[in-house]
């Protein structure tokens, strides 16, 4: 499973990829996981395997601690609990947070605590195959190792059944799992292929390299995902010793978030947990203290790519010190986009194309890093310089009151969107409880709300300093000075006698099945013609959710104008008559509202995020933004190079390479046509050439607000914002008549392996599959929808999973796909896979094997039950989810539908048996159809 330095690094680089969002420009990114899911086990059996204490275990648990909403508790054998009951969707998430990472591992032990995470999803007696049993139960989970902790989560349909269940699997296999030989000879090559996917990642690689050089003793310097011959040559016998040295209930805190009964969690706690025993051993507390640096130091990556990076470090206290939130301020006050000091002074003047920073949030000291990608290598050397003298200029050119509030308001509007999600506060918690107390969760907060102007001068002044400096970068640099940082506080006296605030406003207990959501939702038609739909519903914290699609255009009015309408919600949401682009954000930023945009021919999306007390001024905001962008051109100009530096880091990237190519040679199409796919080169030369103009008249000539979806879902009353809601489209027309660009499947497409050589990348990427004749309405779509989950939609629990990555430990990532049009007859089959170059013809080889295999002998019945209620219980799970709600209930008014079709599709998923869909997978899958695309540092074929 990925580490979250890993997603850093790429978040960070997805900065500079061509059409990002504003959302995604100004937010961090998690990186996505692939999703497993599991059933149930014996708990007689259980109860055999686990080491036994006393049954004396106090029968009803006292509060140990009380914030928000939020209890804690503490079995006898030292486990910490934190229970956060959430009835406003109707699941239940489990976390289980392990004490241990990067920090905590020895000579010869890095990336241990990373690999045994992995292996952890290998089985237990009880539990031989986990992916499969969590699979079973339609949960969504996942597996992450930072530097101070190692958590697994799952999340669930609120049951009692569900929840006990989780309870069981965490106890079961934090003492219980197997830790085989031949497990970790496999799980081994898998680890090494994610290490390997990460060496292609430039950004990933110089932040380690800057990490590594800014700490020369503590482990904060090396890398979660572990040193490449740690990896390859551990012993099984020290990572069953490192297992069973920190996997113990006294180096754990369990989080149950969601909705659940507080006394049937604690007692199914006490019954899974409580007979866990207290190890007899005591850890050994980490103690390394980075000394000082006594020198600048400085570190060159020389790699093949296509842009240039520099970047900064310096190191800072612990999150738990009181100086951390004015240096986060400082940080976002640098970095933010349009307003920071380093955007203002390096994209705005051309000197380069991105800056991106984060200010890590660890349990000892750490570091704020700032970076910036510079096109041509040339430019470095001012981009270098004009980055360490805003950075290092701010106590002789101090910031402004509201440059403060704007970067604190900002942090604390992310913040407050992440309190909405009990899931993303059960991760968070398990965070901060790794840096030394969950409460501090709180503290950081208020602290936050707290920092002025003056701080965020001091805190500059003491780190921000050349002698307090690592620099990264291609070419070399200085050397500087040495800085004292403080050590971490009393965590005790920070937080035993915190109180906290009122908790969050709970959301209500809301029914996602498709009968009660169609019973709920409220349709209607604009004065416009938009249809709109609206769904209100209490939601945690008061949000709510706003989708707008807009359709226009035709084949004849959009040709040679998709780079046009690609880029042109984005430039709509950089400014407008009355806001420019750092008015706009600072508005939105009051509003605690979260736009995204995104385009595309004939289509343009809009949305928002926002708390029930903003909705009428965030609905002003959009509504500026449709009818009165400002379409300025500087912002066109500083756009257009981010988005062209984005295009070139990515022509030698493997997985770009091979998603092109793979897209190109499944829908070929003649230059002239409206639907050419180009190549990346190609595109890069379009976006060059695009002109703001062009942007312009497209607005003014065919948008408008005729055609399209608005879709409301969450905490509003309908009457309040109706007339809001018409005012965004009213007398808004075009004279350009709507007609959708239809598209087919293509079924001719030769079946033929095509190797794409990419030098000097560590890792590879392979693409297949083939063309369908078919739409989400053709009677095979439910069969087949089946037959993909059991084949690679399942990810680790498929055949695909169990053969490519699990047996043969060839790819950390393996999947297929199934895709239907909702109106075209058009459909793929898709297969995806990483994996290390010298694999090509081996994993080739097994994909194909296993595709034949699954085609000619068809699933089982036991594969197809389970994946009948995995897709059901998935499906279930993402209408409780508010932003993918809404996004359903626009694509069905789109097509024509209403929830009584998804009820129907469900139903037929249900009741499909072995026969029907084996028959389909042979009459409509031919093997020998399938075109392979490989890219990687290998010889062209």
């Amino acid at each position: 499973m990925p580490d979250p330095d890993r997603a850093v690094a790429l978040a960070a680089a997805d900065l500079c990829r061509p059409l990002a969002s504003e959302r995604d420009l100004r937010r961090s990114r998690r990186l996505v996981m692939f999703v497993v899911r599991f059933a149930a086990w014996s708990a007689a059996l259980f109860s055999l395997m686990v080491p036994m204490r006393s049954m004396a275990q106090t029968e009803r648990l006292e509060p140990t601690a009380e914030v928000e909403g939020i209890t804690a508790y503490r079995l006898e054998n030292g486990l910490q609990i934190l229970l956060f009951p959430d009835s406003s969707k109707p699941t239940v998430t489990v976390n289980l947070t392990i004490f241990v990472g990067s920090r905590h591992e020895g000579y010869g032990e890095a990336g241990m605590a990373h690999l045994l995470e992995h292996m952890l999803f290998k089985g237990t007696p009880s539990h031989p195959n986990i992916p499969k049993v969590l699979q079973d139960r339609g949960a969504d989970f996942n597996g992450t190792t930072w530097v101070d902790r190692t958590n697994y989560y799952e999340t669930l349909p609120a049951s009692d059944e569900n929840l006990e269940f989780a309870l069981r699997l965490e106890a079961d296999r934090m003492v219980n799992s197997l830790i085989r030989a031949e497990d970790l000879a496999s799980e081994m090559t898998v680890v090494r292929n994610e290490f390997e996917s990460g060496e292609n990642n430039p950004v990933r690689v110089l932040l380690q390299r800057v990490q590594a050089t800014a700490y020369e003793w503590h482990n904060y310097g090396k890398s979660t995902i572990g040193n490449r011959s740690d990896i390859e040559r551990v012993p099984i016998t020290n990572l069953r010793a490192f297992y069973r040295k920190h996997y113990q209930p006294d180096n754990a805190l369990l989080i149950v978030a969601g909705s659940f009964d507080r006394d049937r969690a604690l007692e199914k706690i006490v019954e899974y947990f409580g007979p866990l025993e207290a190890p007899d051993r005591e850890l050994d507390r980490t103690y390394t203290e980075e000394p000082a640096q006594d020198g600048e130091r400085t570190v060159v990556l020389r790699r093949v790519g296509d842009v240039c990076l520099v970047a900064a470090a310096y190191h800072i206290p612990a999150s738990s010190h009181p100086d951390f939130e004015a240096v986060q301020v400082l940080q976002n006050l640098m970095t933010s986009q349009p307003t920071g000091r380093l955007y203002s002074a390096l994209i705005k003047e051309r000197k380069a194309s991105a800056v991106f920073g984060t200010a890590f949030a660890f349990h000892d000291p750490g570091l704020v890093f700032f970076a910036t990608m510079v096109p041509r290598e040339e430019q470095v050397a001012v981009a270098q310089e004009t980055l360490l003298a805003t950075l290092e200029n701010v106590v002789a050119s101090p910031p402004t009151d509201d440059e403060v509030e704007r970067a604190r308001d900002e942090l604390l509007a992310a913040r407050e969107l992440e309190v909405a999600d009990s899931q993303s506060i059960a991760i968070s918690l398990s965070d901060w409880a790794a840096q030394g107390d969950w409460r501090l969760f709180f503290v950081h907060r208020d602290r936050l709300e707290s920092v002025t102007t003056e701080d965020v001068v001091r805190v500059a002044a003491t780190y921000l300093q050349r002698n307090n400096r690592t620099l990264g970068l291609f070419l070399p640099t200085e050397k500087a000075e040495r800085v004292a940082i403080p050590a971490a506080p009393d965590i005790r006296q920070l937080v035993d006698d915190y109180q906290g605030r009122e908790a969050l406003v709970e959301g209500e207990a809301f029914d996602p099945s498709p009968a009660a959501i169609g019973e709920r939702l409220i349709r209607r038609t604009a004065p416009s013609g938009i249809q709109v739909a609206l769904l209100p519903k209490r939601t945690r914290g008061e949000m709510v959710q706003l989708n707008l699609t807009l359709r226009y255009g035709n084949e004849s009015s959009l040709a040679g104008l998709n780079q046009a309408a690609s880029v042109m919600t984005d430039l709509m949401a950089r400014g407008t008559e009355r806001l420019d682009h750092a008015a706009l954000q600072e508005a939105l930023n009051r509003n605690r509202t979260e736009l995204s945009t995104s385009g595309q021919r004939g289509l343009a999306n809009f949305t928002l995020q926002v708390p029930r007390s903003k909705l009428l001024g965030a609905i002003d905001l959009l509504r500026q933004i449709l009818r009165e962008p400002r379409f300025d051109a500087n912002d066109f100009e500083e756009y257009r190079e981010q988005l062209v530096s984005g295009l070139e880091s990515r022509i030698s990237d493997p997985q770009s390479v091979a998603g092109r190519a793979f897209t190109r040679a499944m829908a070929p199409a003649d230059p002239a046509d409206i639907r050419y796919v180009p190549t990346l080169e190609e595109e890069l030369a379009l976006y060059r050439a695009l002109s703001l103009d062009q942007v312009r008249e497209l607005y003014r000539t065919q948008l408008s607000g005729m055609r399209g979806e608005l879709v409301v879902v969450g905490d509003f009353d309908p009457a309040e914002i109706d007339a809001a809601l018409d005012s965004l489209t009213a007398d808004w027309t075009t004279a350009v008549p709507y007609e959708r660009i239809a598209e087919t499947a293509n079924l001719s497409i030769p079946a033929e392996e095509i190797v794409l050589p990419t030098p000097d990348k560590a890792n590879a990427v392979m693409i297949a599959g083939l063309n369908l004749e078919l739409s989400d309405r053709d009677p095979d779509y439910p069969a087949l929808v089946v037959a993909n989950y059991v084949l690679g939609g399942g990810s680790l629990s498929s055949r695909l999973g169990d053969r490519v990555r699990q047996a043969e430990g060839l790819s950390y990532g393996v999947q297929s796909g199934l895709s239907a049009h909702p109106v075209d007859q058009r459909g793929r089959l898709s297969i995806f896979a990483i994996t290390n170059p010298g694999n090509r013809e081996r994993l080739i080889g097994v994909v194909r094997e296993e595709v034949g295999r699954w085609q000619s002998t068809g699933v089982t019945p036991d594969e197809l039950a389970r994946a009948q209620q995995s897709l059901l219980q998935t499906r279930q799970l993402g209408r409780t989810d508010d932003r993918s709600l809404a996004t359903l209930i626009g694509g069905l008014i789109f097509a024509g539908r209403d929830l009584q079709d998804v009820e129907r599709l469900e139903r037929q998923l249900a009741e499909l048996t072995p026969q029907q869909v084996n028959e389909t997978v042979k009459r409509r899958i031919d093997p020998n159809r399938i075109l392979t695309i490989f890219a990687g540092d290998v010889e062209p074929k």
